[in-house]
């Protein structure tokens, strides 16, 4: 039963993902994951679907907000389209090919990897670490790599996304509000080719689940998407104008809290 409590909470999550993925060019799976797999505990939707169902619908609730952070980032001209139309081509393949099998993973395994990358996630913002800059050109097969990498990660864990993409265009010489730009451009192919992915690989699997089209809740979705587009433009506008360094910290904090909650989590899972 989807009570006013549930409305109001996908409604907060909304938009502060939508913020998130402005200001930093982050799609806002590491907040949604583990939080979704909560509240779809709490629910009572089936045990041995609640970590597929929250990936899924964190990932379809990504496409809207994509598409607002796109459009504020392009903007003001810090979107590199021929890095992100590389990088696309092999987040589309990472994708399509990670979601494919995970279905068939076992939910603990999933949030056990979730937990452990956002806390590396968590780390590398602490520390503020970059790997050294290179000096080579950059080039279709190491976008296409790089973006294979991406959307496999993405596809598990649902997050992962924008801060690769930000670290490797950093790596490779693109200034950081460009970096960011583009990393949001790049969340788009993520969030649809997973949602796709999802959708049709859990379509037999939950059928019997109300509310639920594959692994995707659809009232979550819904009211997330709305209300992350809101949030979105905000989020930009604000990069522009807040010290980078003390958000990512704050962010990284949330990640690491995060991180914990789902590996308690991972006891409740059958």
């Amino acid at each position: 039963m989807l009570n006013i409590e549930w409305i109001l909470m996908y409604s907060f999550l909304g938009f502060f993902v939508g913020f998130m993925g402005g200001l930093l060019g982050v799609g806002g799976g590491g907040i949604l994951v583990p939080l979704l797999t909560s509240s779809f505990i709490y629910q009572g939707l089936p045990a041995d679907s609640v970590v597929h169902l929250a990936l899924g619908t964190s990932l379809a609730s990504m496409i809207i907000s994509s598409l607002a952070s796109i459009h504020a980032h392009n903007s003001r001209g810090t979107v590199v389209w021929n890095v992100a139309s590389g990088l696309a081509t092999g987040i589309t393949v990472g994708v399509s090919v990670v979601t494919r099998v995970a279905v068939n993973i076992n939910s603990k395994y999933i949030a056990g990897f979730f937990a452990f990358f956002m806390a590396l996630v968590a780390l590398q913002m602490f520390l503020n670490w970059q790997p050294k800059v290179s000096r080579t050109q950059i080039r279709f097969r190491g976008l296409f790599l790089a973006g294979t990498l991406v959307g496999a990660v993405s596809s598990l864990a649902a997050v992962g996304g924008g801060v690769l993409t930000v670290m490797y265009l950093c790596y490779k010489n693109i200034d950081i509000k460009k970096a960011v730009g583009t990393s949001a451009a790049i969340g788009l192919p993520i969030a649809v080719t997973g949602t796709v992915g999802y959708l049709a690989n859990g379509w037999s699997i939950t059928s019997s689940n109300p509310y639920t089209l594959g692994f995707v809740y659809v009232p979550a979705f819904l009211i997330i998407s709305v209300m992350s587009a809101i949030a979105a433009p905000f989020g930009a506008r604000c990069s522009y104008n807040l010290p980078e360094n003390r958000l990512k910290k704050i962010f990284a904090f949330l990640c690491l809290i995060l991180s914990v909650n789902m590996l308690l989590h991972l006891f409740w899972i059958n």
